[in-house]
């Protein structure tokens, strides 16, 4: 269940163990100069086209928060005509399609998130000047989904011989509102003790994210008994109080190592301007590298919100009604770290090293958040190409001469995992 309504879920009880650390011992090679690999790799190159037309075509069908349905659609029907087996729709809305090794081996996923952030209602048509490609979620996550596509058929086609089995899915609830609805749904459904791992593919660029930004998302509700801002005049104030409260949060100090932020994204309240309002309301977001970190900082910050909502309390002795907070849970995804010596890190930086691409590492929050979380190998790596103005209305993906590149690489990360025969 999503965490987004007022389900109350602190985030002590969220706290996760960490990955654990990897053997060195194992191996981290990719097979760049097996022929059918080479194959799939050139044939990524010479069907870029096709790879960008899928782009535009998955963008602009409309994915808000919630309402992935039709996008999700699509992307079943593409990974049946590509000839996936066991394309399914499971309870939460992930799309899977499965490819079987012709042995046995590890099973992979490789995955992009079905959703946007624009709400319903906004036009998603994409233009095209050049070589970049404009419109609404165009790069996060529409060039991920056509990179899972591109590597997909490429595998397929080239019938490359891969061990194990390659799970393709398209997430739902990967942005804000949806809190990881869709990866938290299938690392506790069916599939949730077989994945050995998983591979996000979000947004543009060369770099694999392998540290998980935690999050914590509140709204805090203040209500009390309102009226006239003149006749009832020494009534507590919702809306003071509130503005104690956002006064004092930022007032905080955080730390800049491990990075940990904070900022009130949203605030509602009030009837008029005449009127002692009866509720008010903010929307808090907090993140952190460091698991440990954000609970510290949302132990600290729950209680300077029951500071001032006391304080205003106590400034109006003779109120004839009394402050009450109400805390809401709006998302919390885990902190943790999949170790910079583990394999699944290793092998995406050979697979850039065979294609002399430049891979940084970094920390970001991904779908990768949840299974990091659990201990599980996992990292989210990006399509290729250049992006730029993420989550605005003109977001743009530049394929320049090169962005073939992300899907190679990609390519070549899942076959060095799965292993080819």
């Amino acid at each position: 269940m999503s965490l987004r309504h007022t389900t109350r879920v602190t985030l002590a009880t969220a706290a996760v163990a960490l990955v654990p650390a990897i053997a060195l011992a194992q191996a981290a090679t990719v097979p760049a100069q097996n022929a059918t690999v080479k194959a799939a790799m050139s044939q990524i190159e010479r069907d870029n086209a096709w790879t960008l037309n899928q782009q535009v075509t998955l963008c602009e069908i409309p994915a808000p928060p919630f309402k992935e349905t039709a996008r999700g659609v699509y992307f079943r029907d593409q990974l049946t005509a590509l000839g996936l087996t066991q394309v399914r729709v499971d309870g939460e809305g992930n799309v899977i399609g499965e490819l079987r090794g012709n042995r046995s081996g590890p099973t992979v996923v490789l995955s992009g998130h079905l959703d946007t952030v624009f709400p319903e209602g906004t036009d998603v048509k994409v233009t095209r000047e050049g070589t970049r490609l404009i419109g609404p979620g165009i790069g996060d996550d529409c060039r991920g989904l056509a990179v899972t596509l591109a590597v997909t058929r490429s595998l397929l086609a080239n019938k490359v011989p891969i061990t194990g089995r390659l799970l393709i899915v398209g997430t739902v609830g990967e942005e804000g509102p949806g809190n990881l609805r869709g990866v938290r749904a299938l690392f506790t459904g069916p599939l949730r003790d077989s994945i050995d791992y998983f591979v996000s593919v979000d947004g543009t660029g060369i770099a694999i994210t392998n540290g998980a930004v935690g999050s914590a998302r509140y709204r805090f509700t203040v209500q009390g008994p309102g009226g006239h801002s003149y006749g009832a005049f020494g009534l507590v104030n919702p809306i003071h109080a509130v503005g104690r409260a956002i006064a004092a949060i930022g007032d905080m100090q955080v730390p800049t190592e491990p990075r940990t932020t904070f900022s009130v994204g949203l605030i509602t309240g009030g009837t008029s301007v005449n009127t002692i309002s009866a509720d008010a309301s903010f929307d808090l977001d907090m993140r952190s590298e460091s698991m440990a970190t954000l609970l510290e900082v949302d132990a600290k910050v729950q209680q300077l919100v029951r500071d001032a909502v006391a304080a205003e309390q106590a400034r109006w002795p003779n109120s004839r009604g009394k402050l009450e907070l109400k805390i809401d849970t709006i998302g919390i995804r885990p902190a943790g770290t999949t170790p910079d010596s583990s394999r699944i890190v290793r092998v995406a930086q050979a697979a850039a090293d065979a294609l002399k691409l430049y891979a940084p590492l970094n920390a970001s929050s991904t779908d990768a958040n949840f299974p990091i979380s659990l201990g599980i190998p996992a990292i989210t790596v990006d399509g290729g190409g250049v992006g730029r103005a993420s989550h605005s209305l003109d977001e743009s993906y530049d394929d320049r001469t090169d962005g073939f590149k992300g899907p190679q690489w990609i390519l070549l990360l899942v076959s060095g995992l799965l292993g080819v025969k």
